[in-house]
């Protein structure tokens, strides 16, 4: 009834996505989670629906760390576009896709093609992590951040129990993962970070998400065309 009731004053809705995927030291979860609190962050002040997140995504190339699990890239897209014409029957006309994983990116194209061909929608399809005001603050910080370092090491995504290592990783000279086996890629990549510190200070993570939230906001309040 409340999403009902929304309807009848605003079109607007987000749909996070994420995934289930090893992440070194912090959660499984972590694509999720922040996808899915940065959805609710920038859009609730706003108050603009937001979907659960998708918390299952593309992720072949880590299937050699125990907890990550892959859907194939035609079963992921059919099923995005099966939630989106879900989303559309309800009166959704304008998605923010807010992706949090960059294996999804390759369904990205079958999303805006389901936009097209439907009736009135825009959707917009945000790569947080990598967005050009976020990007810009993590590399003022760190330019070698990447998978699984401090830029996904919130207090919402650590593991109780589990210290970070203080040290700051190379960069990971990554396989090309259809050329290679899953151990192998696992043994070039070890704990699974790409590189980067594994924490910063907290006041450099406020600002981070500070950033993201504003990024994130501006799109579902001026990023669409009418």
């Amino acid at each position: 009834m409340q999403v009902e009731e929304c309807l009848q004053k605003d079109d607007r809705c987000v749909l996070p996505l994420g995934s289930t995927e090893q992440h070194a030291y912090i959660s499984l979860a972590t694509d999720s989670i922040l996808s899915e609190r940065l959805a609710l962050d920038a859009a609730e002040p706003l108050g603009i629906p937001v979907f659960p997140v998708l918390a299952y995504g593309i992720t072949p190339y880590f299937m050699s760390y125990p907890g990550t699990v892959t859907i194939s890239p035609n079963t992921y897209e059919q099923l995005l576009q099966e939630i989106l014409t879900s989303i559309h029957k309800h009166g959704f006309r304008r998605i923010l896709v807010l992706n949090g994983h960059g294996g999804n990116s390759p369904a990205r194209p079958a999303a805006e093609r389901w936009a097209v061909r439907m009736d009135g929608i825009e959707l917009i399809w945000h790569n947080w992590w990598k967005s050009h005001d976020v990007r810009k603050a993590i590399d003022a910080i760190d330019p070698a951040a990447s998978h699984a370092s401090w830029m996904e090491t919130f207090p919402w995504t650590r593991v109780d129990g589990v210290e970070l290592p203080q040290e700051h990783k190379a960069p990971v000279d990554l396989p090309d993962r259809e050329e290679v086996s899953l151990q192998r890629s696992r043994e070039i990549m070890g704990d699974g970070s790409f590189g980067g510190w594994y924490e910063r200070p907290a006041e450099e993570m406020e600002e981070i998400w500070s950033v993201a939230i504003e990024e994130t906001r501006d799109k579902l309040e001026s990023g669409w065309s009418g």
